[in-house]
């Protein structure tokens, strides 16, 4: 369905029609100028040939510095998603199981499902306020489970697990023997301090990337912080598949993360702005909404099918994304405020004029 609304979409405005895009999380904002500079010097430069599999040596030390781990702990990847699949391929194995708590990415579920893995959901509520029941997590896990999913802040109901949360996760996670695997690739921009799955063990599985903190979508570039043998079959994996990550963009990224105080910062200061102006808004709605943690969505619940409702937005210029894309969600939809706030403000003013009606 996610997939279906962006063709769509696409369709409408190759024939003229104007569409408010609240379906895409690819932030608005252009790279930071200094960074793009940075990689045009590195092409220049020569860095333009092949490289390790396992990411360049500067980017990797500035990484370990960062977060505190060895360079062999450490893998560079085409973005997180490459990194997550590697970790899902290298680590489970056909007839295992894992728990993804829900509502959640798509993109874990399919993975999972190409590598002949079973999924066990554990859904979430808006009225709990998207809270894990851990007795219900525990009773999910038997003797084929391998790995819980977080994602830290979470996609799509921005939602940052408590820290006492992550503590008895990460407890039951040690207590049974199985991974956590923790994408926290908008922690850097939570309005909320997040808990990582680092400050407790090095010997889990984390994931971040470059795109979201940095406006750095298209650039592809994310990585991996794993126990060392993994990362051994993670650079593998990589050496028989895409080769390495460009050269010149993991200079961009050690360019990234020298500023990424300052970057964080502004970027935190903008989207907190857009937040609260769209709980401001639907606040004067029927919709039930989670005042979000991180950027940059909302998951408002609508009290009917967001299938429909998606497909009459587009009518009116309007795209969500429903909430049937990430889980069992069917009245729920997901709005992406990666657009400026004059555009926000139009559009979420026409949705709620379109549900007065």
């Amino acid at each position: 369905m996610l997939y279906q609304i962006a063709e769509k979409v696409i369709e409408l405005e190759k024939s003229g029609k104007k569409i408010i895009k609240f379906n895409v999380g690819d932030p608005d904002q252009p790279t930071p100028l200094e960074i793009i500079n940075h990689a045009t010097k590195a092409m220049k430069e020569g860095k333009t040939k092949y490289g390790s599999a396992a990411g360049e040596k500067g980017l990797r030390e500035a990484i370990a510095k960062q977060y505190e781990t060895k360079l062999e702990k450490v893998v560079i990847t085409p973005g997180s998603k490459w990194a997550i699949y590697a970790i899902m391929k290298v680590f489970l194995k056909k007839g295992d199981n894992i728990i993804l708590p829900s509502p959640h990415w798509t993109a874990y579920q399919e993975i999972a499902r190409d590598l002949g893995v079973e999924v066990k959901l554990l859904e979430t509520s808006l009225e709990n306020n998207w809270e894990i029941d851990l007795n219900k997590l525990e009773s999910l896990i038997d003797e084929k489970t391998k790995m819980i999913i977080v994602n830290n802040p979470n996609n799509p109901t921005s939602k940052v697990i408590a820290e006492n949360t992550m503590q008895e996760i990460f407890e039951i996670a040690e207590k049974k023997g199985i991974k956590i695997l923790s994408d926290e690739c908008y922690a850097d921009i939570s309005f909320k301090k997040v808990k990582s799955i680092l400050d407790f063990s090095q010997e889990h599985f984390f994931v971040n990337s470059f795109s979201k903190t940095f406006a750095m979508t298209g650039w592809r570039l994310g990585f991996a912080i794993v126990p060392e043998k993994i990362a051994k079959e993670i650079i593998r994996l990589n050496q028989i598949t895409f080769t390495c990550v460009p050269p010149f963009i993991q200079e961009a990224g050690i360019k990234a993360l020298s500023l990424k105080e300052e970057i964080s910062k502004e970027m935190k200061k903008i989207y907190k702005a857009r937040a609260n102006l769209a709980c401001k808004i639907l606040a004067k709605t029927k919709l039930k909404l989670y005042k979000p943690d991180a950027p940059f969505y909302l998951f408002p619940k609508c009290f009917t099918d967001s299938e429909k409702l998606a497909f009459d937005l587009l009518d009116e210029g309007i795209a969500i994304t429903p909430g049937s894309a990430f889980g069992n969600y069917k009245d729920h939809f997901r709005i992406s405020l990666t657009l400026a706030e004059s555009q926000i403000r139009e559009g979420l003013q026409k949705l709620r004029e379109f549900l007065e009606r």
